[in-house]
């Protein structure tokens, strides 16, 4: 309990929550959007632009770390929950690489459609693209949430007490070399840690299953 008090361990609950969905959710608008541009809009080098994108996976997130420490010191935006923006850096090209082939799937005859009865392309993607993939989106987003949060680099880098997030909490736990590892503190905390990711899949699994049934027969 003196442990719980002293590592603030609800309020690092609590900024993971904040941070884990408040990035899944901005990565998931913005991503898909991007990704349906990729997919519909006719767009000269659009396939090295899909490419690029899932190549931007492969870059060590230490490569990113440190400029992004420098750029938020900079601005005043260290140990703030805008560390929101740093996991976009990282889940967005995941959500457009996903989304695109999910939205080169869809037939083109839905938006010609809508847009033929006097819809922009803007308001067919939110009235007609958006409902079919809904599936796909959730799963994405369940996805994105997930990374979000088990991310350990940058939230070490970027925070230091106000915004930190569990794994900061479980890594110093691990790495407390002074006193050794409290293996009943850490055991607890990475409990706590596990279980809200549990219920949360739990509690979307149908969505995650249909996303990921639809994704395989229409891709």
């Amino acid at each position: 309990t003196s442990y719980f008090h002293h590592a603030d361990v609800p309020q690092r609950m609590l900024n993971t929550v904040i941070v884990a969905f408040g990035a899944g959710l901005v990565s998931i608008i913005s991503g898909s959007m991007a990704g349906y541009a990729l997919a519909r809009i006719p767009l000269r080098g659009a396939g090295t632009i899909g490419v690029l994108i899932l190549m931007s996976r492969g870059v060590p997130p230490i490569a990113l770390a440190v400029p992004m420490f420098l750029v938020a010191r900079k601005l005043g935006m260290t140990d703030k929950h805008t560390l929101i923006l740093a996991y976009c850096t990282f889940l967005i090209p995941y959500v457009m690489w996903l989304m695109r082939g999910f939205f080169k799937s869809l037939p083109r005859e839905l938006e010609e459609s809508a847009m033929l009865d006097g819809c922009s392309r803007f308001g067919a993607f939110i009235k007609i693209i958006v409902p079919i993939s809904l599936p796909g989106l959730i799963s994405t987003l369940i996805f994105c949430v997930i990374l979000a949060w088990e991310e350990l680099l940058f939230a070490l880098v970027l925070t230091n007490r106000n915004a930190t997030t569990i794994p900061v909490a479980i890594a110093g736990i691990a790495g407390d070399t002074v006193n050794g590892a409290n293996w009943g503190a850490l055991t607890a905390v990475g409990t706590l840690t596990v279980i809200p990711v549990v219920i949360f899949a739990l509690l979307v699994q149908k969505w995650l299953i249909q996303g990921l049934a639809d994704g395989a027969t229409k891709g």
